[in-house]
């Protein structure tokens, strides 16, 4: 079985930071890309930010030069620290990665999200 388990949601005032983790694990071989999406309340699942086996880095424009991906090879981690975080990045974030197992090869899977709110 292969899990993504996200931490380090919670709530901050508008101007805060907070740093999310997303960790891999189970039977696979290899991972591919990693990324993190987010889902606000009546809107649709949105790319924030992702991050290639090379290390290549991408962002959505809403969180350009507020957000920063980063990725920990060796844990098999990535992290998302959310600086001068604003009302509107109130969303439940998710993890994403490609993940290469012998058996079932590429699949792509989800973490179960995790609650950021931004809020005075």
């Amino acid at each position: 079985q292969v899990q993504l388990v996200e931490s380090g949601g919670g709530l901050v005032q508008p101007g805060g930071s907070l740093r999310l983790s997303c960790a891999a694990s189970g039977s696979f071989i290899i991972i591919g890309a990693m990324n993190w999406y987010r889902q606000a309340p009546g809107k649709e699942r949105e790319l924030v930010a992702g991050v290639t086996s090379g290390g290549s880095t991408d962002y959505g424009d809403s969180v350009k030069g507020r957000f920063t991906i980063s990725r920990d090879y060796t844990k098999k981690e990535i992290y998302l620290q959310m600086n001068n975080l604003k009302p509107e990045d109130t969303a439940v974030y998710f993890c994403n990665a490609d993940l290469m197992n012998l058996d079932l090869g590429w699949r792509n899977y989800w973490g179960q999200g995790t609650q950021v709110t931004v809020s005075s």
